[in-house]
């Protein structure tokens, strides 16, 4: 990586930042523009290196937001140092991840988007990916990557399978995680769904913005890295998992009965069943829903792969 000093030494100057918002949507090459945001609150301890795992890609055609939502520690120092290298740096109270998410969204202009916790990293090229398969196929929506895992130093330490996503699966629980720094959407999809993350959660608005997409779109999987999530003590989504799992059950349950499948409440139904009774809801686990989220239906999106020389399908 660059030394902090080599990327002051190049940021571009201050009335040149603002063509990252204003100018053509399409850079050199015609990679569509990228709205990346990152909200923080407190994040010194690995903030510089999920700025520089963004910024550090060199996508010609990038718009990285970063929203400090209220810090008191050494964030917005940390900030300062790649002022030249961002396109918008938003200060305000503390708010919220959601309320902080929805700040950037609101005052970036990318054909696609998607956001970086401020503990989290991309993967090398992981932009060159999201950018090259969005450019490849028009009608895709939103896509993910193989889901990753990094430990606290930040080395890469799990690469899951790649997964299939079906809506009514993802409602039923079969294939319930879809990891948000792996995933990137275009912006007509999240103007038509509502053009926001729901900022009355904790930790479950990934899941809810997820359930809202599947309402407009199918999720298509990219078989590549694309980015990853830090596993530290202090991230949201695992300080109170059972919680966490409770919320989404819920968010999926009124889903359910918003798009009237019998079937899906009949899955949800045997799962609140079985929750309480360890062994009964381990078989079910292993068993129903493993040969649930397997089983091909009729929204299941073929698979993005990259053969000799472009990206393909694969059914």
């Amino acid at each position: 990586m660059a030394h902090v000093d080599t990327l002051r030494s190049e940021a571009p100057a201050q009335e040149t930042r603002g063509r990252y918002k204003r100018g053509e949507e399409s850079g050199a090459g015609g990679w569509p523009r990228i709205t990346v945001v990152t909200a923080v609150y407190n994040g010194e301890k690995y903030l510089e290196a999920t700025m520089r795992s963004v910024l550090e890609q060199g996508y010609p055609n990038l718009e990285y937001i970063i929203v400090n939502d209220g810090s008191t520690d050494g964030t917005a120092e940390i900030i300062g140092r790649y002022e030249g290298w961002l396109a918008e740096i938003i200060t305000q109270r503390n708010r919220g991840l959601y309320a902080a998410l929805n700040a950037g969204f609101a005052r970036s202009a990318g054909q696609v988007m998607g956001w970086l916790n401020a503990s989290d990293l991309l993967h090398l090229n992981g932009l060159f990916v999201v950018g090259s398969v969005f450019r490849a196929f028009r009608e895709v929506e939103w896509i993910t990557g193989r889901a990753t895992k990094f430990n606290e130093q930040g080395m890469t330490v799990e690469v899951k399978d790649l997964p299939r996503w079906s809506r009514h699966r993802f409602l039923a629980g079969a294939s319930r995680y879809i990891q948000q720094e792996s995933t990137f959407w275009r912006r007509r999809l999240w103007e038509r769904a509502g053009g926001y993350v729901n900022e009355g959660f904790r930790a479950e608005g990934d899941f809810e913005l997820w359930v809202r997409f599947f309402r407009h779109a199918r999720l298509h999987p990219v078989d590549a890295l694309i980015g990853g999530y830090r596993f530290h003590e202090d991230a949201l989504s695992w300080s109170n998992r059972r919680g966490y799992d409770q919320t989404c059950d819920e968010i999926a349950a009124r889903e359910a009965l918003r798009m009237k499948s019998g079937a899906v409440r009949l899955v949800q139904r045997v799962s609140r069943a079985v929750k309480p009774i360890p062994k009964v809801r381990g078989l079910w686990q292993r068993g129903a829903m493993r040969a649930l989220y397997r089983m091909r239906g009729p929204d299941w999106p073929p698979v993005i792969e990259y053969g000799w020389d472009r990206w393909g399908l694969r059914k």
